[in-house]
């Protein structure tokens, strides 16, 4: 039986047939679906690797009865067309490296305590590492969770792989043919009760940005079928020691 869908408006369902139709160059095969709950906030913490990750991973939320809100970079809201879109449908604008930068958190803590269903890359942007595994990643993830912890709304990780293979950020190239599989695992709830109470630090913000990081590494390594590296790309370094990062 489909799952009933949240009541949605008329930016949704235009974002949708706009969605759909991009999200279908692949075929979405999931797992974990069922960790999806049709009720209530949500906060889903998801692997990047391709600029087609968010109309997937929008489609297959909604394929399970949520409407997505999206932590996107500010820019994207200023994007001309593409901003109605966005910024109508729900997502939560992110201001990096300014005075408003928590500002979304904000307001993706109040979309968390008003039952919405939020994504987050943490990663901020695709990830640079050579391999496609998730790379270092921001610690605003952390600040969600805590507050999800607090106000008893589950946070759930997922990893996705396949659509790097449809459209790669770096390389530009677009290879909708052969149609190709998108892989999607989901988690169940993260038991973040080890954390409660504890004083907020950025050791202790870190420490849960890569405890997310680690369970997402670890389902794309199972979707991968393959072993995930033991430390996460840090592009910085990886410049400094004159490694590639991925091109």
């Amino acid at each position: 039986m489909p799952a009933r869908l949240e009541k949605t408006g008329f930016w949704v369902w235009v974002t949708a047939c706009i969605f759909y139709p991009l999200a279908g160059v692949g075929k979405t095969t999931p797992t974990g679906a069922e960790n999806i709950r049709r009720r209530g906030g949500v906060l889903l913490v998801m692997n990047h690797i391709s600029h087609l990750d968010p109309p997937v991973d929008a489609v297959f939320v909604h394929r399970n009865g949520r409407v997505p809100r999206f932590l996107a970079k500010e820019s994207l809201f200023r994007a001309p067309v593409f901003k109605h879109l966005i910024s109508r449908a729900g997502s939560i604008p992110v201001y990096r490296a300014s005075a408003s930068a928590g500002d979304s958190l904000v307001a993706a803590k109040e979309a968390l305590q008003d039952g919405k269903f939020v994504v987050i890359y943490p990663e901020g942007t695709i990830t640079k590492d050579p391999d496609g595994w998730p790379m270092h990643s921001r610690t605003g993830v952390a600040r969600l969770a805590l507050h999800c912890l607090e106000h008893d709304v589950p946070v759930v990780t997922a990893a996705r792989w396949g659509t790097n293979f449809i459209l790669n950020g770096y390389t530009k190239k677009f290879r909708p043919f052969p149609r190709k599989k998108v892989y999607i695992n989901v988690s169940e709830p993260v038991d973040l009760s080890a954390y409660r109470d504890r004083p907020v630090s950025n050791d202790l913000l870190r420490e849960i940005t890569d405890l997310l990081m680690t369970r997402v590494r670890a389902q794309l390594a199972q979707i991968r079928d393959e072993p995930a590296p033991a430390e996460f790309f840090v592009p910085r370094k990886a410049r400094k020691e004159g490694k590639p990062e991925d091109a």
